[in-house]
């Protein structure tokens, strides 16, 4: 067995080699699609590990209420990434946060509304600056480093703001700010603290952190009215209790609403960006063009087996005349199929994660290695090179010995 095993593999071996060009071309065509399948791969491993290590930073402890939908998930993320608007149906109130925060198994409620609106110091304005209106609790909540000076307080919430790395040099030319006022809907607020730069590229309250003006969502409301809550963050006292905690929130919330559940309460795994299921989505889409260009590689390793079989028709039938049997000329063919796929999966590795290395300079998302993404595509390869190869070597294990010997090139 091991005598046939080698000799099928010299035989393949010979007969690609005698072709190298056209078997560069048939490796080519499949490592594209293998390519793809890594590239997409890597990218969908890099955003779960971004979301997990999201989640694992916020800690177990994390209740998140959300506005529900009754549109499907592709329309909701697609909306709430490109609208401006996507959180004004949202029916999640400041009192909301009020009846959260007196279940007694709850440290500290956070709301979370955002809004766009002008901003100025004496000398510079931004436009559009967002601006988050929420509770001191979010910073006993968030694990958000401070460059310079303190978080917001029962204390000095009034009159204070803490203004992202990016918004502080925007605004003020400087990365030091604190002390200076700025003015917001004609009322003048005094910087207390600078948020570190963060380098996160998604985050489950989807807030760039950077560009972001933080201050109390009551002195927001006061300034803005009818303000929109677009998340309740709330954290447990026990994570052991975390479910029933968690029950015990929508059954308050459903009673504060009169019945109307139109609000989703999640925890631990369930909290994910909008972004983790848009990416999602799309690297499904992309995975099945991938499939597609696969496929596409599988007939062009097909159509040269059976150029290949009707070349070497002749060699099959002296191979039958010398005692080979059907079985051993198709076992001959299937190899040579099974490596032109083999060596394309190797080739589309290289290319594939050339390609996440180069897509990573120009976006967050580092390169996902992984024995699990190399297990399937080894597994896809084998597949591929056995499905577009059985036909080709089932026709040259059919062939009559007598009329192949008769055949002449």
């Amino acid at each position: 067995m091991a005598l046939l095993f080698r000799t099928h593999l010299r035989l393949a071996y010979t007969s690609i080699k005698e072709h190298r060009t056209r078997s560069f071309l048939t490796c080519l065509g499949i490592a594209i699609g293998i390519a793809s399948i890594i590239l997409i791969l890597s990218l969908t491993g890099s955003i779960s590990r971004l979301v997990s290590s999201e989640i694992e930073g916020i800690g177990p402890d994390l209740i998140v209420v959300r506005p529900s939908t009754t549109k499907d998930s592709l329309t909701s993320a697609i909306e709430e990434l490109t609208s401006a608007n996507s959180f004004e149906r949202s029916n999640l109130t400041i009192t909301d946060t009020n009846v959260i925060a007196g279940i007694e198994q709850i440290t500290a409620v956070a709301p979370i509304s955002l809004s766009v609106t002008t901003v100025s110091d004496e000398d510079n304005t931004v436009a559009s600056a967002n601006v988050l209106g929420t509770t001191p609790d979010f910073f006993k909540i968030e694990n958000l480093a401070f460059r310079y000076g303190v978080a917001l307080s029962d204390k000095n919430k009034e009159n204070s703001i803490v203004i992202g790395h990016m918004l502080s040099l925007y605004l003020f030319k400087t990365s030091n700010p604190v002390g200076r006022t700025l003015t917001f809907r004609g009322q003048r607020f005094i910087v207390v603290g600078v948020l570190e730069e963060t380098t996160e590229s998604i985050n489950f309250n989807n807030i760039d952190y950077n560009n972001t003006l933080i201050m109390d969502i009551n002195v927001l409301n006061n300034l803005i009215g009818s303000l929109q809550v677009q998340q309740i963050n709330a954290k447990a006292a026990s994570t052991s209790e975390l479910p029933a905690i968690a029950e015990q929130i929508k059954t308050s919330l459903i009673a504060e609403h009169a019945g109307d559940t139109n609000f989703t309460v999640a925890y631990g795994d369930s909290i994910t960006h909008p972004a983790g299921a848009l990416l999602g989505i799309v690297s499904g889409a992309l995975a099945l063009v991938a499939g597609v260009s696969l496929v596409v590689g599988g007939i062009g390793v097909m159509n040269i087996m059976l150029v290949s079989v009707s070349e070497r028709t002749h060699e099959i039938g002296i191979r039958k005349a010398v005692g080979a049997s059907s079985r051993n000329i198709l076992m001959q063919f299937m190899f040579e199929s099974m490596i032109l796929s083999i060596f394309g999966g190797f080739l589309g590795i290289v290319l594939g994660y050339a390609f996440a290395f180069i897509l990573s300079g120009f976006t967050p998302f580092e390169p996902y290695l992984s024995w699990r993404i190399l297990l399937v595509v080894f597994v896809t390869t084998i597949i591929v090179g056995i499905i577009f190869g059985i036909y080709p070597a089932i026709k040259a294990a059919s062939k009559s010995s007598i009329e192949s010997l008769k055949h002449y090139r």
